[in-house]
């Protein structure tokens, strides 16, 4: 079965690189910030303070990413390369929760009715992924399989045993072209489940912040299986990637947390705007 052959989607507007990624990422941020000012209106609160919330994920995210990539490689923070997502994640977070500490803002009153703009904006920015053919699966060769030969890195022998310790039979070429599973496009797809999900539950009738533990439960879910498929050569612990055993602590703290919102009363409001 001959595999789909993928090329980076990428051009110039006159001197400017613009590649699929940048435009994912530009897209995330702006689906995220419209659903939050949606869904803050729809629940009777004054959606204005989610543009600086917006502002402040989009600092604190490629910093965070950025600098969780530099000490994962022991490398600059400078480079175009190194966008992980749990770094992130973490710096996102982090960087909101300053602004929310500034301008008074509940933390649970945001992540929740957040978290079905960051499961969408996850889902976009997936498409970046594979806009520009990076963070690829292990070799496959079934239905859908895809190469990349001019992937970040090209999915050559070379590349595949000197990044990722993929094993091949003695003689191979170590310049040929490896068909490999498409994670970038079965994580899309799951974070679209996720977004579905999460906005079908969003008139949930449990306490503020809710919502943001069952996202939380979702993604490290996602992250985890998606690990087994996913082109790596960082296992830590049995087996596990250090991403896989983050995940397995978001999961952890998702499920406390929504345990913990389980049910409104004294200071654990409900979703909506009182009257």
């Amino acid at each position: 079965m001959n595999p789909i052959i993928h090329y980076p989607f990428e051009f110039n507007i006159g001197p400017l690189p613009v590649t699929g990624f940048g435009i994912a990422m530009v897209l995330s941020f702006i689906i995220a910030q419209v659903i939050s000012e949606s869904e803050s209106a729809r629940r009777g609160h004054d959606p204005a303070p989610i543009a600086d919330l917006v502002v402040a994920s989009v600092i604190g995210g490629i910093l965070g990413a950025k600098i969780y990539y530099a000490i994962l490689t022991d490398s600059s923070i400078f480079t175009r390369s190194g966008f992980v997502f749990w770094g992130g994640l973490a710096g996102g977070i982090a960087a909101t929760w300053l602004v929310m500490m500034y301008k008074k803002l509940a933390f649970t009153h945001i992540s929740d009715l957040a978290a079905p703009g960051v499961a969408a904006a996850y889902c976009v920015g997936r498409t970046g992924c594979w806009a520009v053919g990076d963070d690829y699966g292990l070799p496959y060769d079934g239905p859908l399989a895809v190469s990349f030969p001019q992937g970040a890195p090209p999915s050559t022998v070379a590349n595949m045993s000197a990044e990722f310790g993929v094993q091949f039979p003695a003689g191979t070429s170590p310049d040929q072209v490896v068909s490999v599973y498409p994670t970038q496009l079965l994580q899309v797809a799951l974070a679209l489940g996720m977004f579905g999900l999460l906005w079908r539950w969003r008139d949930h009738k449990h306490a503020e912040g809710w919502l943001f533990g069952v996202y939380c439960v979702m993604a490290g879910g996602e992250r985890f299986l998606i690990e087994f498929l996913r082109a790596k050569d960082d296992r830590w612990f049995a087996g596990l990637t250090l991403a896989q055993l983050i995940a397995l602590g978001f999961v952890a703290l998702g499920f406390a947390w929504t345990y913990a919102r389980r049910t409104p009363g004294p200071g654990k409001p409900g979703i909506h705007a009182a009257s």
